[in-house]
């Protein structure tokens, strides 16, 4: 089921890179391009500012994490309950990571296609 997750990541983002790629590929006119660029611009900065906050939330789950396993009496419980938050968190951020890397590709397209008439 985790490698589902993955594979629906990479290809829902593969699928927002190639429509960027053909509509700016099919785009005639420079100035239609350019609005159209940097409106996905402007898209892709909002997304890559939300998986940095998520960066920054999982940094404080993790912070949440070490504090639990350090409990006391209660050991087998907090211990299990940090596994299984350790496990979601490391899943978190590797789709994170599948989302930046496509998101980068995006912006590098879109800057390509403003900056070559």
């Amino acid at each position: 089921m985790v490698i589902l997750g993955y594979l629906y990541r990479f290809a829902s983002n593969f699928a927002f890179l190639a429509l960027v790629y053909l509509t700016l590929n099919f785009l005639s006119k420079y100035s239609e391009r350019s609005i159209i660029a940097f409106l996905v611009l402007v898209y892709s900065s909002m997304r890559i500012v939300s998986t940095i906050r998520q960066f920054i939330f999982f940094q404080k789950i993790e912070r949440l994490e070490n504090e639990a396993r350090t409990g006391s009496a209660e050991g087998s419980v907090r211990r299990q309950s940090a596994r299984e938050v350790s496990r979601l968190r490391h899943e978190g951020e590797l789709k994170s990571y599948i989302d930046l890397l496509f998101l980068t590709l995006i912006v590098l397209l879109c800057a390509s296609k403003i900056l070559t008439s």
